[in-house]
C-alpha cells in the first residue's frame, strides 16, 4: 500500500481553505500524508487547520497530518520545506482552494500504480469558481504519453494533477530564481530525470483535481507570462520558443 502526501501550502487562507480540508477528510484511503506548510497566518488558517486535526483523528482514518508555521520566502519556499518534510511514495501539492473531487480519488489513484512504479502519475483537471462549483474542464488535456517535451505545447498537466515519485520529487527541489513559474520548471525537470532514468509516467484518465478559477488579470499576470516564457527557452531553446509562440499567437488570432 503506497502512501501519498499531500502538500497545502498556506497563508492568511481561511477563505478558501475549508473545502481543501473537508475533501482531504473525506478521502477513504488511510496511507495519507498531509503536509501543511503555514507561512505565519494570522486569520482563522490555522484555527480551521486545528478543527481538521482534531475532525481527523475522531474519524481514525489512519491520514498523518503535520502542520508548520513560520515565515516563509515565498510559496517555492514553502513547496521546499514540504519535500524535505515528507515521507510518501508520491507527491502532489494541492492548494488552499483546490480539492480532490471524489472521496476514492487517492484510492483510485494508489490503486493505479502498478509493479514499475512510475515517475509521474497525472491526470485531468475541472476548473471550480469561487465557491467550489463546477465551471468547465481545464482547456489543456494531459497527453496519453506524457514526456518532458510536452510542455512545449504549455502546460498540459496542472500542477495540482501531477503526482511525482519521491526520489524524483527530492531531488528536483524548486527553483528560488523563479517567483511566479516555478511548478512549471520543476515538472519538466522531474519529467526530464524519468526520461534519464528511462522510468514510465501513467495517465490516470481520470479527473484528480478540482482547481479554483482565478481572474483573468492578477497582481503579477504579466511577470508570470514572461518568466514562463524564460523557463520555456530554458528548457526548449530560444529559437524553437520563439516560433512556438508566433504560433501560438497565429493560433490565438485565428480562434477569433
Amino acid at each position: 500500500m503506497i502512501r501519498i502526501t499531500y502538500v497545502t501550502i498556506t497563508y492568511n487562507a481561511a477563505k478558501v481553505l475549508q473545502r481543501t480540508l473537508d475533501s482531504m477528510l473525506k478521502q477513504d484511503y488511510p496511507n495519507i500524508e498531509h503536509l501543511i506548510i503555514d507561512g505565519a497566518s494570522t486569520d482563522d488558517t490555522l484555527k480551521i487547520v486545528d478543527d481538521y486535526i482534531t475532525l481527523s483523528n475522531a474519524a481514525e482514518n489512519g491520514h498523518q497530518i503535520q502542520v508548520s508555521s513560520e515565515p516563509d520566502k515565498g510559496i517555492y519556499d514553502a513547496m521546499n520545506k514540504g519535500l524535505r518534510s515528507m515521507t510518501g511514495d508520491y507527491v502532489c501539492f494541492l492548494n488552499a482552494g483546490d480539492f480532490l473531487p471524489t472521496p476514492d480519488t487517492a484510492s483510485k489513484i494508489a490503486e493505479a500504480v502498478n509493479a514499475q512504479c512510475p515517475a509521474v502519475l497525472y491526470g485531468d483537471t475541472d476548473i471550480v469558481d469561487g465557491d467550489g462549483r463546477f465551471l468547465h474542464h481545464r482547456r489543456l488535456s494531459p497527453p496519453e504519453n506524457l514526456t518532458w517535451k510536452s510542455f512545449r505545447q504549455g502546460m498540459l498537466v496542472c500542477h495540482q494533477a501531477f503526482y511525482a515519485r519521491t526520489d524524483f520529487a527530492i531531488a528536483t527541489p524548486y527553483d528560488m530564481q523563479y517567483r511566479y513559474s516555478a511548478d512549471v520548471d520543476w515538472c519538466i525537470r522531474v519529467m526530464k530525470a524519468a526520461a534519464k532514468e528511462n522510468v514510465t509516467m501513467l495517465n490516470l484518465h481520470m479527473v484528480v483535481a478540482n482547481y479554483t478559477q482565478e481572474g483573468q488579470t492578477t497582481l503579477h499576470h504579466r511577470e508570470s507570462l514572461w518568466e514562463r516564457y524564460r523557463v520555456m527557452e530554458h528548457h526548449y531553446g530560444r529559437v524553437q520558443t520563439f516560433l512556438l509562440h508566433c504560433w501560438f499567437a497565429v493560433r490565438s488570432l485565428l480562434k477569433h
